[in-house]
């Protein structure tokens, strides 16, 4: 029997995870993310697809966030109809995330056209709310650690991978072969997240390299929280922190609240979340408390101590008030959302402060103004940036390189073939060079729509 994967996205870079196992009967898609940060990565999403989504017979799932589940309005508006796998966790975030999605298109393409900043006429959204809305009936949620048989000849298994909740890495048994996809790998001794769970059996592996050419840095994410805010605050400013409201925003309040009861932040220092999403997976991130190290009533607190921003309207009050306070707000590298009127408004002003809190992926704002851009687009106009801008690493949901190969050395044998993917083209060749050195596996990078035979 033949078994082929196909890399659809993910290679080359940090978004767009899509990989297709094919026996030459039947397909499966492992992942099934957007596209995101440079123009030429976007423009992929317009792009026909690789397979007719009609012919694909199952979707395995990650975990939620959009790099890895973002294009499934699209694969079912265009005739997807099989069942997608995933944790519970990451069905109930997925409906958040994905009409979100849909919404801040449809909005965005709206804005476009009224306001004429776009060359397409009209301009369209990938998908819309309703898309996403849909597609959500697909879900069909698994435990982890118990396998599933998938009605061809192969079956799965989710294996705990930290990073956020509900994320898994995936064993897929097929043609007698087993196929480990490891998704994003989270951090050891992460504040909040479980750690990964160890590597048990792979012929063929995937390991991601977001962080493949890097470490975090021992820096105490406390220590450089509390000097970035206080910084702000005694110069009266305010404290922008984009954030992905799946994860991120969680460790943020968390650290937080620790700052502020030790004394290190004072306890009347305003933080506000602005985005409804968020405030949802905040509530979902803390009822799957088996699935994290924070307590449910200690997670319950923590949110009920933030002033949560639920309308529109709030939010723009909330950009005009002058007194010093903390911003947290979606999305995390800058790319839309309410972030944006934040940012134009607070960047021109060198008292106030942009806090970023992990990986920026290339092409996007967030990396341009990390990367110490003076202007930014948005909304069509450039944006003066005289704030500080900072970026705390150190609380970024990936393992870094040393994390990584930990990762790699729980395996009991060596795979057939390892392939690095999901990095940037430098992160991923330093991850490869590495694993070849140090543990002597048979290593590729694999290049995208590049297609690999496994039997």
């Amino acid at each position: 029997m033949s078994l082929s994967l196909s890399f659809l996205g993910a290679a080359g870079t940090v978004t767009g995870s899509k990989y297709l196992l094919d026996d030459s009967r039947h397909k499966l898609l492992v992942d099934c993310g957007l596209f995101q940060g440079f123009k030429a990565l976007r423009l992929r999403n317009r792009a026909r697809f690789a397979v007719d989504p009609r012919g694909i017979e199952a979707v395995l799932l990650t975990h939620a966030h959009l790099d890895h589940s973002g294009y499934l309005p699209l694969l079912a508006k265009n005739g997807f109809r099989g069942p997608i796998y995933s944790s519970e966790p990451t069905a109930e975030l997925c409906g958040i995330l994905l009409p979100d999605s849909g919404h801040l298109q449809e909005r965005e393409a709206e804005l476009a056209n009224r306001m004429g900043y776009t060359r397409h006429k009209p301009a369209l959204p990938l998908y819309t709310e309703d898309d996403a809305r849909k597609v959500q009936r697909q879900f069909r949620t698994m435990p982890f650690e118990t396998s599933k048989q998938l009605g061809m000849g192969a079956a799965m298994r989710l294996r705990r991978a930290g990073h956020i909740l509900g994320a898994a890495s995936i064993e897929v048994m097929w043609a007698g072969a087993t196929v480990l996809f490891s998704g994003d790998l989270g951090r050891y001794n992460d504040a909040t997240m479980l750690d990964p769970e160890p590597i048990e059996r792979a012929d063929f592996l995937l390991v991601e390299s977001t962080y493949g050419n890097r470490r975090h840095g021992d820096k105490d994410p406390e220590d450089a929280m509390a000097d970035a805010i206080n910084r702000s605050i005694k110069a009266g400013g305010t404290v922008i922190i984009p954030a992905f409201a799946v994860g991120r925003v969680q460790s943020l309040l968390y650290h937080l609240g620790k700052l502020k009861e030790s004394g290190r932040l004072p306890s009347i220092l305003p933080v506000f979340l602005d985005s409804p999403m968020a405030l949802d997976a905040s509530d979902i991130f803390c009822r799957h408390a088996d699935d994290h190290k924070i307590p449910q009533d200690r997670c319950r607190s923590l949110c009920a101590n933030t002033h949560y921003v639920r309308d529109s309207r709030e939010s723009k009050d909330l950009t005009a008030n002058p007194m010093p306070k903390v911003i947290i707000s979606a999305s995390g590298m800058a790319t839309g959302g309410r972030v944006l009127h934040h940012i134009r408004h607070y960047a021109p002003d060198p008292k106030n402060t942009i806090l970023f809190a992990g990986f920026q992926a290339g092409g996007t704002r967030g990396a341009a103004m990390v990367a110490g851009a003076q202007t930014v687009k948005m909304f069509g106009e450039y944006v003066p940036v005289r704030a500080k801008v900072e970026n705390l690493e150190m609380l970024s949901a990936h393992a870094d390189c040393d994390e990584l190969m930990r990762w790699l050395k729980t395996a009991k044998t060596p795979p057939k073939t390892t392939f690095v993917t999901h990095g940037e083209p430098q992160a991923a060749d330093a991850l490869r060079h590495r694993i070849e050195e140090e543990l002597g596996w048979n290593c590729v990078v694999p290049d995208q729509d590049q297609v690999a035979e496994l039997a």
